[in-house]
């Protein structure tokens, strides 16, 4: 009987484990969420509301795109159907996929409980993943950051993206995840996940953003303060350069400021700049950033003054620049077919501009002939080592995946900490090379200052010369009436007259123009002055005149040439004339005719004409200078003859003349000298 009871004990125990095991396996089919769940470990997060949960641990992954990755009913077991774990505290690139590229898939099966008393709505933090995503939750999508492809759009380094889940409760979260394809500086450790997603209520994920942006704002205090300085200095550089449009070292400190700053701009502030719109404009500042270095280089070691160092700065120059250009514009080719012909690009490019990158070394070296003072080598010396220094570090992160070289990451390094700041070797190298940089501009700019200081003085002095040389007030001559005007186009002129009494009532006038302008020209109208009124003490005759002028401007003149026109006028109004090439006068509406002659200083051998008119009551006889001829207009018309005879037909005073010419657009020093025979002089002749 007991033997009896047992079997059937055992019969009725089997009986009944049957109808269980079917069960089981009907939820199985039937339950798709639950056979998931089984497949792969579910991260259980409780209590949230209170703080912030990290959805760490073994996430499922799985290499390519398909739209059915996000769905939960998916089966994911690791080593099914391509599916493997991997975590998200590091790039997949740093766990079993480096250098991939394109489209991967993230899953984690979660199970969200919120603390008793807490909203059931959550939100999640997601920190640096390469590049784009979407999120999904059970196969919806819920948000994302950035566009994948078609058509990608991805930042370079962004902050923290938050985004809310909702009223989660059981599921699986999925990231749909791309990586852009490698630049020539990229490792091959990237792609996904850098950290953990953190989930929470939203109050505690925008108190960890808060946190974040407020941590990182701090690590970036030293980097702001450089960058503002690099921009007053850029600021202040380029007005100076405005006020003085010489100075030429002022305008390269500026390009080299404002690349710096524009790429500091691009790449660390955080700017929502797309990755190719950023990485695209900083190829050729980068560029831009090393030629405005190599010409306050050129200009600070004195260097400008060499035609062929000059010539070849200028042609690299337009080499970096091109080259950078380009290759900014290889940045946005993202299609599989023509990635590689573009990384090929890059890499040729990024050769060529590497490899004129050490030129300053070639200007310290050419330096080193010049004796200069400390505050312009010291610039040559921190613009040598950081330019080499920036070599280095982009020479060895170039083709890092191949070559796995870590030295880009060790000068990276911090080599001290100063309130939250990291001041690495490349941070130090700027620091030094901005002092030095604003040192040896303030030296050279005052050094220019004083130059210009001496140069106005000089200017000052040849103004208060010509004061002399074309005086302004006018001395009386008998029967006629006399206007004068002096406009010169720079500072100081070429323009000439002058006005001496002769022997017998009878006055000598001479007017003339210097070709050339500025202080050159001054000075030699004042060895013509000089020799004027002397050789007017033994002769009165304007033909003699010219002579003995032309004989003394032999070898003085340096390939120049002065025109100048003589006359005596006498008491009863008869006027001797003789000219060196100087524009004819006009006798009221009329131009005279004058025999032709050089001008002045071209060849002793010169032969001078003399011819006389006279001037009869009421006549307007004037004498003028090439600059009222050939005044032009915006359109570039000249004033010319058919305007000068309309103007001189008004019986114009001198300045309204000049006035007129101004007007109309000067071009060249203008002088303008009137005279009008008077009724009561030629009344007096009569009575005589």
């Amino acid at each position: 009987m007991p033997q009896h009871a047992f079997r059937a004990a055992l019969c009725c125990a089997v009986f009944c484990c049957i109808p269980a095991g079917l069960s089981a396996q009907s939820s199985t089919s039937t339950s798709p969420s639950t056979a998931t769940a089984a497949a792969a470990s579910v991260l259980s997060l409780e209590d949230l509301g209170r703080g912030l949960a990290q959805v760490d641990g073994a996430w499922q992954f799985h290499l390519g795109d398909d739209p059915s990755y996000g769905s939960p009913n998916l089966d994911d077991t690791a080593g099914h159907n391509g599916w493997e774990a991997l975590t998200t505290d590091k790039t997949w690139g740093s766990q079993s996929h480096p250098a991939y590229v394109g489209f991967a898939w993230y899953r984690r099966h979660v199970h969200v409980q919120p603390a008793a008393g807490q909203s059931p709505d959550m939100a999640m933090l997601i920190r640096n993943v390469d590049d784009a995503y979407e999120v999904y939750w059970n196969g919806k999508l819920i948000g994302g950051f950035g566009k994948l492809p078609p058509g990608p759009v991805h930042y370079y380094r962004p902050p923290a993206q938050t985004l809310g889940l909702g009223p989660i409760t059981d599921g699986v979260l999925a990231f749909r995840v791309w990586k852009a394809p490698l630049n020539s500086f990229d490792s091959d450790q990237l792609g996904g996940f850098n950290f953990p997603p953190l989930i929470g209520s939203p109050a505690a994920i925008g108190a960890r953003k808060a946190q974040l942006d407020y941590e990182w704002m701090r690590s970036q205090q030293f980097i702001f303060a450089l960058t503002s300085l690099y921009a007053l200095v850029m600021v202040l550089s380029l007005l100076f350069w405005l006020r003085d449009r010489s100075q030429r070292l002022l305008l390269s400190m500026a390009v080299y400021c404002f690349a710096l700053v524009a790429g500091i701009f691009l790449l660390s502030l955080r700017i929502p700049f797309s990755n190719d719109f950023a990485l695209g404009w900083f190829q050729p500042l980068f560029v831009l950033q090393d030629v405005g270095l190599w010409y306050v280089l050129l200009y600070i070691l004195k260097l400008d003054q060499s035609p062929g160092i000059a010539r070849a700065t200028r042609i690299l120059a337009i080499i970096a620049l091109v080259g950078g250009s380009l290759d900014g514009l290889l940045v946005p080719v993202t299609s599989p077919q023509y990635v590689p012909m573009a990384q090929f690009a890059d890499a040729v490019l990024t050769a060529v501009t590497t490899i004129i990158e050490p030129f300053p070394l070639v200007l310290v070296a050419f330096g080193l002939r010049q004796r200069l003072d400390a505050p312009r080598w010291l610039v040559a010396i921190f613009a040598s080592l950081a330019g080499m220094f920036s070599v280095l570090r982009i020479g060895v992160q170039q083709g890092a995946r191949f070559t796995h070289w870590k030295l880009a990451d060790k000068i990276d390094a911090p080599l001290f900490n100063v309130l939250g700041n990291n001041v690495s070797m490349q941070g130090l190298m700027r620091v030094c090379l901005l002092v030095a940089i604003v040192y040896g501009v303030y030296r050279y700019s005052r050094e220019a200052s004083l130059r210009q200081s001496i140069l106005e003085q000089e200017f000052k002095s040849a103004r208060e010369l010509q004061q002399i040389l074309v005086p302004e007030a006018l001395p009386d001559i008998s029967g006629f009436t006399l206007t004068s005007a002096y406009k010169p186009a720079a500072e100081v002129g070429g323009d000439f007259f002058q006005i001496i009494s002769l022997p017998g009532s009878s006055t000598l006038i001479v007017l003339g123009d210097v070709s050339g302008k500025g202080l050159k020209a001054a000075m030699t109208v004042s060895l013509l002055v000089g020799a004027i009124r002397m050789v007017a003490e033994t002769s009165s005759s304007p033909a003699e005149i010219l002579a003995a002028l032309n004989r003394r401007l032999e070898g003085r003149m340096q390939g120049g040439f002065a025109t100048c026109i003589a006359l005596r006028l006498d008491p009863d109004g008869s006027c001797t004339l003789a000219t060196a090439g100087h524009p004819a006068p006009f006798l009221n509406q009329r131009e005279l005719e004058l025999p032709g002659a050089l001008p002045l200083g071209i060849t002793p051998q010169a032969r001078y004409e003399e011819t006389k008119i006279q001037l009869r009551e009421g006549d307007h006889f004037a004498l003028y200078t090439d600059g009222l001829l050939e005044a032009r207009n915006s359109t570039g018309e000249l004033y010319g003859f058919g305007r000068l005879n309309i103007l001189f037909g008004t019986y114009p005073t001198a300045l309204k003349a000049t006035e007129e010419a101004v007007a109309f657009g000067q071009n060249d020093d203008i002088t303008v000298l009137t005279l009008t025979r008077s009724q009561s002089a030629a009344l007096n002749l009569a009575t005589a």
